[in-house]
């Protein structure tokens, strides 16, 4: 997609895969801990330097960790395309589709799991989407994502192989 294209683009379907809220206070705890530890016996800029520092770096990367955005948009010529992070896949060479449940996630990524698939996956994230490809030109023989939703992932991108239960 060009720059032109992407600004005419209609969004079907967005989701910002953030981590758990309690891994923040886990990480408030380590912060706090390791900040007291530091400053025990010291003067009080042990602490607080400790403190920011360590909650500088935890923030950034509990942010870099929920950085992975999933959107679905559809151009002005009507093709939809899957948006992961700087990847895109249109869905003009999707062949089959389906969600995999997290009591399949572990075998999904297990033994069968072909190394040359593009895979976005997240611990926190319990449910997948799973996009064989038809495509010659392309050595990618599926995408394999994380998804809250992918149900509704799968119904926004290819409507027309999704299976109303």
């Amino acid at each position: 997609m060009t720059d032109g294209e992407r600004n005419q683009v209609k969004v079907l379907y967005s989701e910002r895969q953030w981590v758990p809220w309690y891994w923040w206070l886990f990480a408030a705890a380590f912060v706090a801990l390791i900040a007291t530890q530091a400053g025990i016996n010291r003067s009080g800029i042990w602490f607080y330097g400790t403190a920011v520092l360590l909650a500088a770096i935890s923030t950034w990367v509990l942010l870099s960790w929920s950085g992975t955005k999933i959107t679905v948009e559809e151009d002005s010529e009507g093709t939809r395309w899957l948006v992961v992070g700087e990847a895109n896949l249109p869905s003009t060479v999707v062949s089959r589709s389906l969600a995999v449940p997290s009591s399949a996630k572990r075998n999904a990524m297990g033994r069968q799991f072909d190394p040359a698939a593009f895979m976005v996956s997240h611990g926190w994230v319990p449910e997948m989407v799973m996009l064989v490809l038809d495509d010659e030109d392309d050595p990618t023989p599926y995408w394999l994502i994380s998804s809250k939703n992918p149900e509704q992932l799968l119904q926004s991108f290819v409507p027309h192989q999704t299976v109303n239960t």
